[in-house]
């Protein structure tokens, strides 16, 4: 394995993760303050589901570094990372996102109405590989973002490869499951993520990196016809 053994990732202490949000302007702001303070106070028992700061700004950066129109989520929970998403968009771009939790997602309406992005948001309620079944086939889509159940992580990339268009983006979040994934007993989540690591990796659609943002952040560029992924 090659790697610079002087110049690994740092470690980020509280402090140093608030200058980075800081010096990296990517402080929340008031609404996803209280979009966070409000999931603590709904679901305190999941709220660590919430995407992090850094990146619900990298998300909204993202989707405008793209031009991105039409993008699709897998896993809306509370809205923030919704929000983040459809902040991006430019006039006329659409976002669908996919949830089971009618009682979760309420709570993303009432915050995307306040955030006056509810207009380019359609929540679509049931499994996830149903709703993206019912997309059409050809490759339209942007940008795609899986933040959902682990298990379903490979069925979803699959419904979702085909359908992006050539330097499209598709983004998968939790890939590194709290460094869980490298565990020689790894719990049922985290092994689903792994089997869902290597599968991405063989992909040759795909170009692909991950990043430690967050709990893990895996970027795939679905490639032109011909183009090497390597």
């Amino acid at each position: 394995m090659l790697r610079n053994e002087t110049l690994r990732n740092i470690a980020l202490t509280p402090d140093l993760h608030d200058y980075l949000l800081t010096a990296g302007r990517m402080t929340p702001d008031p609404l996803l303050v209280e979009m966070a303070e409000r999931t603590r106070a709904v679901v305190p028992d999941q709220a660590h589901m919430v995407v992090a700061p850094e990146e619900g700004a990298l998300l909204t950066f993202l989707v405008r570094l793209l031009g991105a129109r039409r993008i699709v989520e897998v896993g809306t929970f509370t809205g923030t990372s919704s929000l983040c998403l459809a902040r991006g968009l430019p006039p006329g771009g659409s976002l669908i996102t996919c949830d089971v939790s009618d009682e979760w997602t309420a709570t993303a309406r009432e915050f995307w109405a306040l955030g006056g992005v509810d207009d380019r948001i359609e929540l679509r309620l049931g499994p996830a590989v149903e709703t993206l079944r019912a997309l059409p086939a050809e490759p339209h889509l942007d940008l795609a973002f899986i933040d959902a159940d682990k298990p379903g992580y490979i069925s979803y990339w699959e419904e979702l490869v085909p359908r992006m268009k050539p330097g499209a983006l598709l983004l998968v979040d939790n890939t590194l499951f709290s460094g869980e994934v490298i565990a020689d007993f790894p719990g049922e989540k985290a092994a689903a993520i792994r089997k869902f690591n290597e599968h991405a990796r063989r992909d040759e659609r795909v170009q692909l990196v991950m990043l430690p943002v967050a709990d893990g952040l895996t970027m795939a560029r679905r490639l032109p016809a011909g183009e090497s992924p390597f």
